[in-house]
């Protein structure tokens, strides 16, 4: 935990811890303006999305969801696991995971945004109870800070089991909370008592906003995967994390590097005083984790 007890060990980690879902809201049909018309190729894309979104409504609607787990481990060697984030996969009719890419943008907007982090959090909170040495991060928006039902998924979680908080962070996207700062600071000094630690993620990937990093309860910062490919051969990306990292520890944060996938980047973000990295060099996301399944693991 980045404000975290000492006694954890290696495995348990050093982290504690809109419009409805198919309104169209983010897929409006293109304006017909007098004497033009909609493209044949534009209306076969309006229709491809809708069906889209309706795919990943119904999903998500029948709990057709899983989480995929990827290492977050120590920035120096031997790089031991320090938690795993639980990253969200909704599945097609199929059982195929659909590509989060395809439709995360439009949903996030949307109440079907909300809806996906609620199945990530009941999933996510499932596992904690199953596996207590867990210790796991889950993605949220911002935008879901004040939605009713993600509330009352977490509540009815501690009331089980208070101890789950310990071991639980919710990361929130900086883009995200530019939209709603007010809310993600109300949402988390009321949830502050329970112990659940906060990350902020995709770090210099919106406008950083010095006084919510001061005025916030982060334990944490992500940076952003864009400014770690390849740093080691990037003299204005080093000096982009440099900073981040000396703002992050002006307010008592951890400083995480998304996005890892070499040796080079990693023994940079190393020596850079980075705390932990994630990132295909340390592991794929899997949907079958060591925990669940000691003979093999699927990635997904």
């Amino acid at each position: 935990m980045w404000r975290m007890n000492s006694n954890t060990s290696p495995r348990d980690g050093a982290w504690p811890g809109g419009a409805p879902a198919d309104s169209g809201a983010a897929h409006a049909r293109p304006e017909r303006k007098r004497g033009h018309s909609v493209s044949p190729l534009d209306m076969a894309v309006e229709l491809r999305d809708r069906d889209l979104m309706r795919t990943v409504s119904e999903a998500v609607k029948h709990q057709n969801c899983l989480l995929a787990y990827q290492p977050v481990v120590e920035a120096r060697p031997p790089h031991r696991t320090v938690f795993h984030e639980g990253l969200i996969r909704v599945l097609d009719p199929a059982g195929r995971p659909i590509p989060a890419r395809d439709f995360m943008d439009a949903a996030e907007t949307a109440e079907l945004g909300r809806e996906i982090d609620c199945a990530a959090l009941a999933l996510g909170l499932r596992a904690l109870e199953r596996t207590p040495g867990l210790r796991l991060s889950l993605n949220m928006s911002a935008r879901s800070a004040g939605y009713r039902r993600w509330t009352q998924i977490l509540d009815r979680a501690l009331r089980r089991d208070a101890s789950l908080a310990a071991r639980l962070t919710l990361e929130m996207s900086e883009p995200s909370l530019a939209v709603v700062p007010d809310l993600v600071g109300d949402f988390m000094h009321r949830i502050a008592g329970y112990g659940i630690a906060f990350a902020l993620d995709e770090v210099g990937a919106g406008p950083t906003m010095f006084c919510t990093l001061r005025d916030s309860l982060f334990d944490a910062v992500k940076i952003d995967s864009q400014f770690v490919r390849d740093i080691h051969l990037q003299p204005d990306n080093q000096s982009l994390v440099q900073a981040l990292t000396a703002t992050a520890r002006a307010f008592d944060m951890g400083v995480m590097a998304v996005g890892v996938e070499s040796k080079e980047e990693a023994l940079y973000l190393a020596q850079a005083g980075i705390d932990l990295l994630q990132g295909y060099g340390f592991g794929a996301p899997t949907i079958r984790p060591p925990w669940d399944s000691p003979g093999g693991e699927d990635r997904a």
